[in-house]
């Protein structure tokens, strides 16, 4: 009778058949971004092991982020490394990171199965991301190390962001504030039409009220990902619509390439009456209405162009609760003719622009504007 073969390895025993189980990767794949991006659709998890404070940053699009050093940690193993020396760090660094990594797996990976691909990646594609997928694939998963790590990822982003934006056809969606713009972007975006909304993307409505209460606008790295992520995500053969935004939308700034294309496309000159601007701007800055204190303190950032008595005047006017003339005089006075001032200028065939006249601030109208503008959308009803 033939003894069992008690002495091979788990990995390499032969069944009772005789036959061998199937190869189980050992070590991690160490992949180029290039190889990464041809398949980054087709992970099944993307894990930022870098800290915390490096992933609010930036990082890949729908990476979930599991430390193996936290940044208090980082930083006192950093510390060790340059007053005491790289072995006694490594020793304390390899304790952290082994009980980091446990509590991941029991947190996050448990349940996951065998054919489970995640792609792991750190700052250059080094220990951190190294260590977290050693431990994946030893227990089995066809894990995937991203070769250079997020620098090299970035390095893709900035090249890309130079020449990818000019691989479109754009319509630019022009018209003074309030007009509805964003409005009518949302819609054709719903009826199918590709739509790069840099408002969205930024996190901010693009002028000295923009701000979101609900929302802190991304940094610049991360909006600069998502405008590649978005982009490279577009059919190259169909036309894109995009609002006319200058070259800082808040605290984030568009990127040249982008810019020089959208200010040489064909426009649309979308108009609303007066009334229904007020009334847009009325429902679209809620959060003012509702605080007058701070609106007043956006509009301290106006002081230099308008006085402080002017700007007194309009603080009095929200602190009484006049908020529909408040918005009517900042319509007329600021926001009218900074858009005349800057429009003809900056954007090439304003002048040629198919004007799109919508008679009031309803859903109707929008879907109506955008059956124009899209053969997708749906008329109104």
């Amino acid at each position: 009778m033939q003894k069992p073969m008690t002495n091979l390895p788990a990995d390499t025993a032969l069944h009772a058949n005789g036959k061998s189980p199937p190869v189980r990767q050992k070590y991690p794949e160490l992949l180029s971004f290039a190889d990464v991006l041809a398949r980054l659709d087709a992970f099944d998890t993307i894990i930022d092991a870098r800290s915390p404070s490096e992933f609010a940053e930036d990082h890949l699009p729908g990476a979930i982020n599991c430390p193996v050093l936290d940044d208090a940690e980082r930083h006192r193993i950093g510390t060790m490394y340059k007053q005491v020396n790289a072995f006694e760090a490594k020793k304390v660094g390899a304790a952290l990171v082994s009980r980091n990594i446990g509590t991941h797996i029991e947190a996050h990976f448990l349940d996951k199965p065998r054919d489970w691909k995640p792609l792991v990646y750190c700052w250059r594609g080094g220990n951190r991301s190294g260590s977290l997928a050693y431990i994946l694939a030893r227990i089995g998963w066809p894990a995937v190390q991203l070769d250079g790590g997020y620098k090299e990822f970035r390095r893709h982003v900035n090249t890309a962001l130079e020449t990818l934006p000019q691989q479109f056809r754009y319509r630019v969606i022009c018209g003074t504030t309030g007009s509805g713009k964003s409005r009518l972007l949302q819609t054709l975006e719903a009826a199918g039409a590709q739509v790069l909304d840099l408002e969205r993307l930024a996190a901010h409505r693009g002028s000295v009220l923009g701000h979101l209460p609900d929302a802190a606008q991304p940094t610049q790295k991360m909006f600069e990902t998502r405008l590649w992520e978005t982009l490279r995500h577009f059919d190259r053969t169909r036309e894109v619509f995009v609002e006319s935004e200058s070259k800082k939308v808040g605290n984030v700034r568009v990127p040249d390439a982008l810019m020089q294309a959208m200010r040489g496309s064909p426009c649309v000159a979308l108009a609303l009456p007066d009334a229904a601007r007020v009334a847009l701007l009325m429902a679209d800055y809620a959060h003012f209405v509702d605080s007058p204190e701070a609106l007043n303190r956006q509009l301290d950032c106006l002081q230099t162009l308008y006085g402080g008595a002017k700007i007194a005047r309009w603080q009095a006017m929200a602190t009484q609760g006049a908020m529909e003339p408040l918005v009517g005089e900042l319509l007329v006075e600021h926001y009218d003719p900074a858009y005349r001032r800057s429009i003809a200028r900056n954007f090439t065939q304003f002048e040629t622009a198919q004007v799109l006249e919508m008679p009031e601030f309803s859903d109707a109208a929008f879907a109506a504007a955008a059956s124009v503008l899209f053969q997708g959308a749906p008329s109104a009803v």
